[in-house]
Parts: structure tokens; sequence; C-alpha cells
């Protein structure tokens, strides 16, 4: 336990760049290599102001076990930095994410450490971050995740953590003689999480009545349809943070300006934003409302006070590091494809990604039942992980 706690390795490493004015700008940039016992350190890139050494450690801890839970031989890592796309043009968007793979280089690599994206980094910055990778040595590998079609990419990696979590909640309800089907689900967000989990979820019969961002959260009653779901992409691809333009784009929505969507009515509530976006008082607010199933699709998405009340008052919850594996899943199908040389049809990859959601369900539940813990997945989740983990660390020794 004394090794597991503790980092492989912690890298903090400064970002210059050049703004449009030809300022020198400086970011921290970060990479936590926790721990590479069952493979590859594996772990997204966060680009957003509140990210600190403190956070990256904590996200990267929580990715050891939601790496082992996957069932495939990846080790946890976390790393990003602390700047701010917001306002920032696409130059200055390129020439920082060079110079941030300008010292992660030297760090990384296809079989030591595969970064893939996170909140503030998708398809676009993986591609600057690739293209500065390869410049540097000279090598076209699978060092990244989350890369476009045309140059090593995963078919359904954007949707993936939004499917993930979408079936996981699905075997959920399972156990309760139930499905998505008929059922109302309120999402947080407006990102890649909630775009996929919003598509999986109209997609199996339920009706997604919110969304949200930093300004407050968007009630549709009438439910997200594929135009409405393919807007999301816009919002993101504006990098103005806000959901507030859904209500003018779509008449009939309403916007609620600060508030979160866990007041409004519903069956099932996804986590799809940050870390610690719904509190105690939201999981009251849940409970008197008739929800039956909370699932994260945020890293840690509910307040430890919060899961005491779901829990306590008898709803099914699932903790991130089981329900929104499905975006490292499908970065490690990433990985596979590119070392076998092969690219997998949509069907052949969600077929895999189903099948891996569904085996992290049974480890949870196994666990629980070799412990006597009902259905307490967070338990569950958290005990199928570590006892992978540590199996590993034992064999191999005092490293």
């Amino acid at each position: 336990m004394e090794r597991l706690v503790e980092p492989e390795r912690a890298i903090q490493f400064r970002v210059a760049w050049l703004d449009d004015k030809g300022k020198i700008q400086v970011n921290r940039g970060f990479r936590v290599q926790y721990n590479q016992a069952i493979g590859p350190y594996k772990g997204g890139l966060r680009f957003h102001p509140s990210v600190n050494l403190s956070i990256i450690k904590f996200l990267g801890f929580e990715q050891i076990f939601k790496n082992s839970l996957t069932t495939l031989p990846m080790g946890g890592a976390k790393g990003g930095s602390d700047f701010d796309a917001r306002g920032k043009s696409e130059g200055e968007i390129m020439r920082f994410c060079q110079s941030f793979m300008t010292e992660l280089a030297r760090h990384i690599g296809a079989d030591c450490d595969v970064p893939a994206g996170d909140i503030g980094v998708g398809g676009k910055e993986i591609g600057y971050m690739f293209g500065q990778y390869k410049r540097l040595t000279k090598n076209f590998e699978g060092v990244l995740t989350g890369k476009g079609q045309t140059w090593g990419g995963s078919l359904i990696r954007p949707e993936a953590t939004g499917y993930g979590l979408t079936y996981f909640v699905q075997e959920m309800l399972k156990t309760r003689n139930t499905t998505l089907t008929g059922k109302t689900v309120c999402v947080s967000g407006f990102g890649n999480v909630c775009w996929g989990t919003c598509l999986k979820v109209t997609e199996l019969g339920g009706k997604v009545v919110t969304i949200s961002g930093p300004d407050g959260y968007i009630y549709d009653a009438a439910g997200l349809n594929a135009e409405k779901i393919a807007y999301l992409l816009e919002i993101r691809a504006s990098n103005n943070d806000v959901v507030a333009p859904y209500a003018q784009r779509f008449p009939g929505s309403q916007f609620h300006a600060g508030k979160k969507p866990w007041e409004v009515k519903c069956d099932v509530a996804m986590t799809c934003a940050t870390q610690n976006e719904l509190n105690g008082d939201d999981a009251r607010q849940l409970v008197a409302n008739g929800c039956m199933c909370v699932g994260e699709g945020s890293n840690m998405g509910c307040t430890p006070e919060a899961i005491e009340v779901l829990q306590h008052a008898g709803l099914l919850f699932s903790p991130g590091k089981a329900s929104n594996a499905g975006g490292v899943a499908v970065s490690g199908l990433e990985m596979s494809q590119n070392s076998m040389r092969l690219r997998w049809t949509s069907q052949e990859v969600d077929q895999h990604l189903q099948r891996i959601m569904r085996d992290i369900h049974e480890q949870c539940l196994t666990a629980c039942r070799r412990f006597n813990k009902g259905q307490d997945y967070l338990f569950g989740a958290n005990a199928a992980g570590f006892l992978k983990v540590c199996q590993a660390m034992i064999e191999q020794g005092c490293v």
C-alpha cells in the first residue's frame, strides 16, 4: 500500500509560448506517471486554468483503478496544464500545444506512456501535439490516443466515454428489471462525454432533457433529438464555454442561469461535466424527485456527501472509475489497432466497448458478492481494481 499511494514519477515543467502579439506567455505543464504495474502509463491531458499538481495526482491515482477495470493492459497516469483556451486564436493554441509537447515528448512513448485527451484537449489539440512529437522523434507511432481518423485514430473514440457510461447504466438498470427505454434523463455538461451520452441514451429509447455549462443549464422538455445533439459540437467548438445559445437556437427550451440541472425531475441522472458537480443538496433533490439511478460520467462527479445520500436512499450509483471507463477503454482499443496496424469498423469497436462495460459491471458485482457488500458499486469498483493492481505489484517485487 505504501508503494501504491506514491506516484512512480511526477513531472512538472515550464511551457513558454508566443501569443499573436509576439509576447512570451508562460504556463505550467504536468505529467504524473502513477503506476505501470499492468501496462504502459495511460491517462488524459487536461488544459484548464484550475489544473495544478494536486488535481493531476488525484486524477492519476483514480486512473490506475479505472484502467485496471477495463481488462486491458494499461497503467495509470494523468497530465495537463493550466492553459486557458478561451479567447485564444488557432495559432496560439497550436503554438502552446507544440511547446507543451516539446518537453513532454522525452517522457512518453507507445510502450511507456500514452496520453489522451481530457477537458480542454480534443482532436485539434491532440493533432498539434502528435505533429510536434513526430517532428521531434521522427517516429510515427501510437503515442497519443484520440487521434484523427486518417492518422491512426479509432472510430467512436470521441463518443466512447458517453457510450460506455450509458452501457453501464443500462446494466445497472437491468438488475432492477428495467432499461433506459422510456426513461427521462438529466445530463450535465455539453462536451464530448455529454454528447456521446445523449446519442446513446436516445438510441436506447431514453429522453435527455438537460445539458449544462458554467453559465447554467438548459431544460428541453421535448428531449434532445439528432439535430439538437449535433448542435452540442458547435457549442464546444466555439470555445465560449456557455450553453445559453442553445435556448436561442431551439425555441421551447429554457435556459436557467447559474443553476444546475439536478433540480429537474428525472428517472436517471448522469454527471458529464467535472469533479464535485453534484453535491449533497443536489442529491437530496434528486431523491425527492424520484430519481432511481445516478451514473458518473465525469471523474468523481459526486461529492462524498452526495454519494452517501444516494446510497442511503437506495438509488443505484456508479462511480466514475467504473462507469466512465469507456473513454480509456476505446483509447486502449486504439492502442491495439495501432500496434497491429489495423483499423476496426465502428461496429467492431462498439461491440468491444459493450463487452468491456459488461465485464466492468460484472467485476464490480463479483467483488460486492465476495465481500458481502450488496450492490455497492463504489466498493465493488475500488476493490476489483485495487486487487488486480496489487497482485501485479506483489508478483513484480520491490520496485
